[in-house]
């Protein structure tokens, strides 16, 4: 899924991996270089999917960093983005790391991508940074 994800993406991150190694190699560098190494529980993890159908709409991992609660990843699959699904995946990872209790949940995002900019995504979410590549 996660490389159904990437295809497609204005995050710079994954466009510079992209222009270097096919799709597949870049999702599993991902997988393997970060989301692999988060101590958190997999079941934090969250696939969207539509209520009707059951067809996957996009993935959101909560996880925990070696600091804090974070949403280490969110993603909607090419063919649901544009429909507001987001707003919900990132609530539900959100819901999930509120259930520990966190004093911050942390998230960041690359400003350059329009359609996603997260301190205007969650009212009353402070911006603590920008990461512009």
């Amino acid at each position: 899924m996660l490389a159904e994800i990437l295809s497609g993406t204005l995050d710079a991150h994954s466009l510079d991996d992209l222009r270097r190694m096919p799709v597949r190699q870049a999702a599993q560098l991902q997988f393997d270089d970060e989301f692999v190494h988060y101590t958190s529980p997999r079941d934090w993890w969250r696939v969207a999917i539509l209520p009707d159908s059951g067809e996957p709409v996009g993935l959101v991992i909560a996880a925990r960093n070696q600091y804090r609660p974070i949403i280490a990843y969110i993603g909607v699959l090419a063919e649901h983005r544009g429909r507001g699904f987001i707003d919900a995946i990132l609530a539900e990872g959100t819901r999930v790391l509120a259930t520990t209790e966190p004093e911050h949940i942390r998230a960041s995002t690359d400003v350059r991508t329009r359609p996603w900019q997260l301190p205007s995504r969650v009212p009353g979410t402070p911006s603590s940074g920008a990461r512009s590549s």
